[in-house]
């Protein structure tokens, strides 16, 4: 028998209720109910938790990333800086070490440095340098060669480079003018580029666009103009002849979807104010621009995302190579002076079509990568031309180096400007055998010899050593870079002239090595160059040279230290790379 007794309230209740074995449905159903109600409750939980995590858990992460990397500054603190008792910066102490923000340190110190990442480690790159590239010469200095390092210059593209003139075919400088004027040291170093990149470049890709023979582009004429192949005896070549109605629907074009290649080649004759143009486009954002070559003296205007190069109004046949990345960023900037502009990338442009109007002829339409011997030549012929009687080739404005020299009044020599048109001289006599290229690089010595107080380069250190001045002033200045490259300019006279004919470039040659030797080391400063030797014809203090400028001095005699075999040049070359490195001169 079994004696266990329900629970009293388990009777009284089944005295009152009927209770079942089975639940009734209304029971069951509200069991169901909760859970489902809770289940929902529970995923609506997890969703707020879910969102409120995707609005503030990234921000938080970072502020605790940032916490932990803040971790390192646990002990430090600010403290105030007297930077000589003249002025104060933020810095931070931690124990015996203070920390200054290196944002004072470049300037003070004139040092470079930023954060990189390197396979996903942050690391901070100091240098003294602004990291300027020194070039150790590979071989022997060779004036049928490259020019230094010269194949790494861009000179076209340089802001002081206003534009290219259709033309001549050379720069347009602003180095100390903003109206624009052609500046011989620039135009040398324009040709010697382009010739030194002739023998490092690959060979260059070219597509021929229109020869009036094999190649025959599908122009479209509208009726009221006219085109026709047709052979030219003046120019023995056959030639595209056009010409086009008053109105701009008139136009004959040739639709193009051209990438890449963008140095424009042509031998035309145009009439006046006819034009070719080459329509060039944006590929990312569409933006639409017209290089228009004319027939007219104006050099360049630009209007309108339309801009306008001269070629000259003489109706006679003349061959024009443009770079038309150059031409539309020098376009851009004329358009846009008082802002500066963000240059379009080459991969984001296309030649959409090229476009004649008015009246006129072309041949031999192509584009390439380059056309490196034609631009050389260009600098070169420019040479030739505008050799002065004194066999100079004068800077037209006016020069003010600094104070307590005379001003340089337009029409005064450079030794560099000299040097440089003598190395591409040389090198254009020697590549083409054209004895006009010489003779103009013989009269380019006569102001070497020449006193600068009667308008020539020649100069003199304590009335003993010769010395060509770039800037000739009074007193002189003895600017050092210009002066090796006036060296250089007479070597290269020298190797490629015949025997006997530059007798006179040698012995200007040799008596500026000597000088070189003996005052090399008066433009050592301790911890960096000299830019020129106003610290002693002033007495005032030294014009310390950028370190742009300090490298171009390494580089200049590491190549005289061997050419020459003189080791004074390469131990102070050597001792001038260690100032790029923060080494400094002894103390005593």
């Amino acid at each position: 028998m079994n004696n266990t007794q329900p629970p009293c309230g388990s009777v009284a209740a089944s005295k009152i209720f009927h209770i079942s074995k089975e639940p009734p449905l209304f029971f069951i159903m509200m069991r169901f109910n909760i859970r489902v109600a809770l289940f929902l409750v529970t995923l609506l939980g997890f969703f707020t938790i879910f969102s409120m995590w995707s609005l503030c858990g990234d921000r938080h992460f970072k502020e605790w990333n940032s916490l932990d990397k803040q971790k390192e500054f646990i002990g430090t603190e600010e403290i105030d800086c007297f930077i000589n008792n003249d002025y104060v910066i933020g810095c931070r102490k931690e124990g015996d070490e203070v920390f200054l923000p290196f944002s004072f340190l470049k300037k003070y110190y004139e040092v470079y440095g930023k954060v990189i990442n390197v396979d996903g480690v942050e690391r901070f790159e100091w240098s003294h340098n602004s990291y300027n590239k020194i070039y150790y010469p590979k071989g022997r200095y060779d004036p049928r060669g490259v020019f230094m390092y010269f194949e790494n210059y861009n000179v076209e593209m340089r802001e002081r480079v206003k534009y290219v003139s259709a033309i001549e075919g050379v720069p347009i400088s602003t180095q100390w003018g903003s109206h624009g004027y052609f500046y011989a040291t620039q135009i040398a170093q324009f040709g010697l580029s382009h010739y030194s990149k002739n023998l490092t470049d690959p060979e260059p890709r070219r597509k021929t666009v229109e020869d009036s023979y094999r190649n025959s582009a599908k122009w479209t004429v509208p009726p009221e103009s006219f085109l026709e192949r047709t052979f030219d005896s003046n120019v023995t070549s056959n030639i595209l002849r056009f010409r086009t109605g008053d109105h701009i629907s008139d136009m004959i074009y040739l639709k193009m979807d051209h990438v890449l290649d963008f140095v424009l080649s042509v031998n035309l004759m145009l009439g006046g104010n006819s034009t070719l143009t080459v329509v060039m486009q944006n590929r990312e954002k569409g933006d639409v621009y017209n290089l228009h070559y004319m027939g007219t003296d104006v050099p360049i205007t630009a209007q309108d995302n339309n801009i306008y190069h001269g070629i000259g109004s003489f109706q006679e046949w003349r061959k024009i190579v443009r770079d038309l990345i150059v031409d539309l960023d020098k376009g851009l900037s004329l358009m846009r002076e008082k802002t500066k502009h963000k240059r379009i990338p080459r991969s984001k442009l296309k030649v959409t079509a090229i476009l004649l109007f008015g009246f006129g002829s072309i041949a031999n339409l192509t584009l390439s990568t380059s056309e490196h011997m034609t631009n050389f030549y260009s600098a070169a012929e420019w040479f030739v031309k505008y050799q002065d009687a004194n066999g100079g080739w004068p800077i037209p404005v006016r020069r003010h180096l600094a104070s307590g020299f005379s001003d340089l009044e337009p029409g005064w020599y450079s030794a560099m400007g000299q040097g440089h048109a003598l190395s591409v001289l040389s090198r254009a006599y020697y590549h083409s055998g054209d004895a006009k290229y010489l003779v103009a690089a013989m009269a380019g010595l006569k102001p070497y010899s020449l006193p600068s107080s009667k308008g020539g380069v020649l100069t003199s250190f304590l009335n003993k050593y010769s010395w060509y001045e770039e800037y000739p002033t009074n007193p002189p200045s003895f600017v050092l870079n210009g002066f090796i490259y006036s060296l250089l300019g007479l070597y290269d006279l020298i190797k490629i002239a015949p025997r006997g004919q530059a007798d006179l470039a040698k012995e200007l040659f040799e008596d500026g090595v000597v000088s070189l030797k003996s005052m090399i080391t008066l433009f050592d400063m301790g911890s960096v160059t000299s830019y020129d030797l106003r610290h002693f014809t002033l007495g005032i203090a030294p014009n310390l040279a950028r370190w742009d400028y300090h490298a171009t001095h390494i580089n200049q005699l590491l190549l005289l230290g061997k050419l020459l075999n003189e080791s004074v040049f390469t131990v102070t070359a050597e001792r001038w790379i260690g100032y790029m490195n923060g080494k400094r001169a002894p103390h005593n």
